[in-house]
């Protein structure tokens, strides 16, 4: 009896070991962040998530999960703060009572990850449905792997970050500084001058869309290329022209760009840097103009090529 019991044992020993193996397999490991907001239905902050102003082509997955949730067809602006849906995917979203006894919430339907809530009636789109998602709840698989980064800076970076993301081709972007000597700097250390960073915007996009030249070309466009140290009453090194080159390719396409504005007349003060590291600036900086509903006050577009 001794025996049986022991052998009993041992195999629910084994039995637990497969069962923690296969959750392991099964879902992905989450951040402290992350779990607050899917398992613990939590809310991350307004417009500080990475989807909420992007729109490539793909499809939307759980993030503990890796189950599909919705096709990016059914992604739409609704100005709320987070990413938008009036569809998904069937049979993959659950609807539930909210625990405030008011809203409806929505979760995965596979593992039951939290994934925000979804509103009727508000008449955004023909289908009168907005699922309202938690970035930090989803991750997401492009159509195509085929897409590139590109960095420029040219003052504030609240305007040239507004006026790239109207850009056709462009997938998403966000603001940070580069070219500095300090890891993980802050705004107000790089505004007093600490860091040596430059206010950076960082822009995603699909090459089969959009060149790099066409980007870079756009860039001399946007902002004034030969004003020194500063863009329009924004005056300091932080606020410096600059194109941060992650290939010779880049280098030699904005060299000859430089030139042919050179031979135009301009005197370009824009700087070809190496691009290095990227930090991202504080989420109140992402998508400033779009969360403040105004326009750029020293960026606007004027034709130069």
């Amino acid at each position: 009896m001794k025996a049986l019991i022991i052998v009993f044992l041992l195999l629910l020993g084994v039995m637990m070991i497969v069962s923690k193996e296969t959750n392991n397999i099964e879902y992905n490991e989450l951040t402290a962040e992350e779990r607050r907001v899917i398992e613990n239905k939590g809310t991350e902050m307004p417009y500080s998530g990475q989807y909420n102003n992007f729109y490539a082509d793909g499809t939307y997955t759980c993030k503990k999960c890796g189950q599909e949730l919705f096709d990016s067809d059914t992604k739409f602006s609704s100005g709320c703060g987070w990413p938008s849906f009036d569809d998904a995917i069937e049979g993959k979203v659950k609807e539930i009572p909210d625990a405030d006894g008011i809203r409806t919430e929505i979760v995965c339907a596979n593992c039951g990850a939290h994934l925000g809530h979804v509103f009727r009636g508000e008449g955004f789109t023909e289908k009168n449905t907005r699922h309202c998602v938690n970035s930090i709840s989803m991750n997401f698989t492009p159509v195509s792997e085929e897409e590139a980064t590109a960095y420029f800076a040219g003052g504030c970076f609240w305007g040239v970050e507004y006026l790239f993301q109207k850009k056709e081709g462009v997938i998403s972007t966000e603001v940070g500084f580069m070219g500095g000597h300090v890891k993980n700097p802050g705004y107000y250390e790089v505004v007093r001058g600490d860091t040596g960073h430059i206010e950076t915007t960082k822009v995603v996009y699909n090459p089969s869309k959009i060149s790099f030249e066409e980007l870079a070309m756009y860039f001399f466009e946007i902002h004034d290329p030969t004003q020194v140290n500063g863009q329009g009453p924004d005056i300091g090194q932080q606020y410096k022209s600059v194109v941060f080159y992650n290939n010779k390719e880049e280098k030699n396409i904005t060299n000859k760009l430089i030139q042919i504005l050179e031979n135009k007349g301009y005197d370009i003060a824009t700087e070809l840097i190496k691009a290095e590291d990227f930090y991202k600036a504080e989420n109140y900086h992402q998508d400033y103009y779009d969360k403040k509903g105004s326009l750029p006050y020293c960026h606007s577009y004027q034709k130069r090529f």
